[in-house]
C-alpha cells in the first residue's frame, strides 16, 4: 500500500482589493489634483491678507508669490509656505533664545 502525500496550494497571503478599494486607488490622482486646486486657491486668498496678518501666521508676500515660481501646476505650492513658515519660526525662536 503507498500513500501519497497531497498538497493543495493556497494562495492565502494576496488578497485580491475590494471594489472599494479598486475605486479609491482609481480615484487617488483625481483626489490629488482636486486638493492642489483647492490649496493654489487659498494661497491666492491669503494675497488679501495684510502684511501684519500674513506675519502672524509667519508669511510675509514674498513667500506667496515665491510658492507659486517655485511649484509647477501640477505641485502643491503649501509645502512651500508651510517650510517658509517653520523655518523664519525656527530663526526667530533661536534668536530669542541667545539673548
Amino acid at each position: 500500500m503507498h500513500t501519497t502525500d497531497r498538497t493543495l496550494e493556497l494562495d492565502c497571503g494576496r488578497l485580491t482589493p475590494t471594489f472599494y478599494q479598486r475605486l479609491a486607488a482609481g480615484l487617488a490622482p483625481l483626489t490629488f489634483l482636486f486638493r492642489v486646486f483647492r490649496n493654489r486657491m487659498e494661497i491666492n486668498a491669503l494675497h488679501d491678507l495684510n502684511d501684519a496678518q500674513l506675519r502672524d501666521i509667519g508669511l510675509t508676500r514674498a513667500d506667496l508669490t515665491s510658492a507659486f515660481l517655485a511649484s509647477t501646476f501640477f505641485e502643491d505650492p503649501s509645502e512651500h509656505l508651510t517650510r517658509s513658515a517653520r523655518n523664519r519660526w525656527r530663526l526667530q525662536f533661536f534668536r530669542s533664545s541667545d539673548e
